[in-house]
């Protein structure tokens, strides 16, 4: 699963992070930490940030996008990632569209995280009158002052990011002024409801429906081969029975040939006994009745 988690400063987008990190297995990759890291390790575009960095500059877009590039191919990015501070502006947006298209991979959905800007600032007052109460320091990037300025920074330069990923479909807008647990739960509901926060479970589906036709098809084997061996049983019961009328057939053909001998037989004696014994018999006896009579 791949998020985009948008919202202003003092959104709740870290707390959040981390609820969706524990809870999906994927990683929080923050565009700092990964500058740094880069740094560390001495990677080319690591040392290319580092100069940048040295001589005051803004590391550019395409820096950190090569950082990114890099950082996503690690092994513990494999389930998925929260980006974390990029990205800020629209062309980094694109860029990253560009960088996602190469690597064959798409976002599954860029959350915002909605909230009360007046109501953001009171919180900060608060928290920074409970501090002062306490007896603490307040910190310099944690009071009313710098709020506004980020905010307003925020609305100059990310606040465009609602309006692209909502032309393309991506966007999902979660009230961020609920409890935590309240924001937490509406996070995992709408990424039910497109069927990002399932893709594991719905893989184990898969996997388990495909397990089912294969059993189905294991199954119907025994099936098929019994209907075969019944066919085969038939074909055969068929033959047996084909070559038991045989001698049967055999049997009434030479019965009908013995009774058709036996009349020709009882036929033959008769006509001799008719033509040559008769008429040899009649001839001596008119001979010797016209020697008589001239006597």
């Amino acid at each position: 699963m791949r998020l985009i988690l948008l919202g202003p400063p003092g959104a709740g987008k870290g707390t959040q992070a981390q609820r969706l990190v524990e809870k999906y297995g994927i990683v929080q990759l923050s565009t700092g930490d990964m500058l740094r890291a880069a740094v560390a390790a001495g990677t080319p575009v690591g040392l290319k940030a580092k100069d940048i960095m040295a001589a005051g500059g803004l590391v550019p877009d395409d820096v950190v996008v090569d950082i990114i590039a890099d950082r996503i191919e690690q092994p513990d990015a494999a389930n998925g990632f929260i980006l974390d501070g990029f990205p800020r502006t629209v062309p980094q947006a694109a860029a990253l569209d560009e960088l996602l298209k190469r690597k064959k991979m798409k976002l599954d959905a860029v959350v915002e995280l909605r909230v009360n800007e007046g109501a953001l600032l009171q919180r900060v007052e608060n928290r920074a009158a409970e501090t002062r109460a306490r007896g603490e320091e307040v910190r310099a990037d944690d009071t009313p002052e710098v709020l506004a300025k980020r905010l307003a920074s925020y609305r100059a330069q990310t606040e465009p990011l609602i309006d692209y990923y909502s032309e393309r479909r991506s966007l999902l807008t979660v009230d961020g002024m609920m409890s935590i647990d309240g924001v937490t739960e509406e996070i995992s509901r709408v990424l039910s409801a497109i069927g990002a926060g399932a893709k594991g479970p719905a893989k184990a589906a898969r996997g388990s429906s495909n397990g089912t036709r294969t059993a189905a098809k294991v199954a119907r084997k025994p099936a098929k081969a019994a209907s075969k061996a019944k066919k085969a049983a038939s074909k055969a019961g068929k033959k047996a029975a084909k070559k038991a009328k045989k001698p049967a057939k055999a049997a009434r053909k030479a019965a009908k040939g013995a009774k058709k001998a036996a009349r020709k037989t009882a036929r033959k004696p008769a006509r001799a006994t008719k033509g040559k014994g008769g008429r040899k018999a009649s001839k001596p006896a008119k001979k010797v009745t016209k020697k008589r009579a001239k006597r």
